[in-house]
């Protein structure tokens, strides 16, 4: 059956939990990832700058309070009762000491305004005790852990360096959503080596788990990342799509995926000084737009192919 809306959307899904509006602020906690301390490897995954997604209130010097702070100050001037979700997002936000963790966690949610907590992190960095105490958190506050999983090619994740298996990723998002917490995934499309039928299997594969949010990203060339390196020496490795060509990906990608699953975004956006390609010139709300008149045109939705 063709539902209401052509995919299910993440604000209606805040709407849906909260009774009023709610901002997320990106936190950076000071995390590092064990594929850069050598525990997995050394140098982080091939795409990575992390610069690409701190908001000038976001650094590792400045407490999660003083960050809270400087961000709430940025959104509150528009919408001056808006609650706010504490985003952990810089690199691995599980990888450390459990006491360390969670002292920062419940920093955030002591600050005033916050109603919950996002963590971004790796599906190979979830221990059991740190998910006995998502699990406790979730009864009492808004918990969405979001993993990067990047692909569902084993041969992609060992290119990118990404240090685990597609697999950890199935068994992470499977513990996870069996505690009942809110489960998350990121994939990014477009990642070398990768066919179009490739990019498309994922869907397939990413509709048998318990996930609660998808976040899909274009694949992005930023400065100063080994895979830049890799682009200069070998271009053809790269399909480096055009907006049309995306929109048109993403609409075949989301045809394919599981209809109950929300999709949080379609693209990432990185500050315009580190970005080699492809430069597209929009906004993600713009991409929406354009992706939400052509998903009508093409009388496509969510799930139809599933």
């Amino acid at each position: 059956m063709k539902n209401t809306k052509p995919y299910k959307e993440f604000g209606e899904f805040l709407k849906r939990v909260f009774p009023f509006k709610v901002q997320k602020i990106s936190l950076n906690a000071g995390f590092t990832c064990p594929n850069r301390d050598g525990s997995k490897g050394w140098g982080g995954c091939t795409y990575c700058n992390n610069q690409t997604f701190s908001p000038e209130y976001c650094h590792m010097e400045k407490s999660i309070s003083r960050q809270l702070e400087e961000g709430m100050l940025f959104f509150s001037r528009k919408y001056p009762e808006m609650k706010y979700l504490a985003y952990f997002q810089a690199y691995t936000n599980t990888y450390d000491e459990l006491s360390n963790l969670t002292a920062k966690y419940e920093e955030a949610l002591r600050f005033p305004g916050v109603v919950g907590i996002i963590v971004g992190t790796r599906p190979d960095c979830m221990p059991d005790e740190l998910l006995d105490y998502f699990t406790g958190l979730a009864e009492k506050y808004f918990v969405l852990i979001e993993y990067g999983v990047e692909s569902t090619s084993d041969k992609t994740l060992l290119r990118i360096n990404r240090g685990h298996t597609y697999a950890d990723s199935e068994n992470a998002i499977r513990r996870t959503a069996a505690r009942g917490i809110y489960t998350g995934a990121h994939l990014i499309l477009g990642l070398p080596g990768e066919s179009k039928e490739e990019i498309l299997l994922h869907a397939g594969r990413i509709s048998t788990l318990p996930l609660t949010t998808l976040k899909l990203h274009q694949l992005q060339l930023i400065r100063n990342t080994r895979m830049a390196k890799e682009f200069t020496e070998n271009p053809s490795d790269f399909n480096l799509y055009t907006v049309d060509e995306y929109i048109e990906l993403v609409i075949d990608f989301i045809e394919r995926l599981n209809p109950s699953i929300i999709l949080e975004r379609f693209v990432s956006q990185s500050p315009k000084e580190l970005l080699i390609a492809p430069d597209w010139g929009l906004k993600n709300y713009e991409f929406a737009a354009k992706v939400n008149k052509r998903i009508q045109e093409r009388n496509a939705w969510q799930g139809r192919l599933y």
